[in-house]
């Protein structure tokens, strides 16, 4: 069994659509094994996607992360990473398919409704950052 983090992000959650995302996780076989609804000051949007720093997009990201709440959440199953980021769909929602996360719910490159780990190191280090061990089960 693998682990993987996903976020709502802020424009997800704001429209509403948290229900149907999480749902989608649920019908896709990934079990929910923490989750929480936060609301990243730009300082902790800073720190999780601090690999991004020398990115021209870097304090966009960091702008749009902590301007309303989202929701993290981990996932757990069976190559949970690979499934997760299949459902997500390609980063720009603009070509993501319509039957993918991002397909159905973002509007554009930044606003992509969802977030997923890419590689197990990244889930380790993503997971840690919202949760302690004595939020998972």
């Amino acid at each position: 069994m693998e682990r993987t983090l996903a976020i709502i992000k802020p424009d997800a959650f704001k429209a509403g659509h948290a229900g149907q995302i999480i749902d989608a996780y649920l019908k896709a076989g990934l079990a929910i094994r923490g989750m929480k609804l936060i609301h990243m000051t730009p300082a902790q949007a800073g720190g999780f996607y601090l690999v991004h720093k020398d990115r021209p997009f870097y304090g966009e990201l960091c702008a749009f992360m902590s301007s309303g709440p989202c929701i993290v959440i981990v996932l757990e199953g069976e190559n949970a990473i690979q499934r997760n980021r299949d459902l997500m769909g390609p980063t720009d929602s603009t070509k993501a398919p319509k039957d993918t996360l991002r397909g159905r719910f973002g509007t554009n490159l930044q606003n992509n409704a969802v977030h997923g780990s890419d590689a197990p190191a990244t889930a380790s280090y993503e997971i840690g950052y919202f949760f302690n061990g004595l939020e998972l089960v």
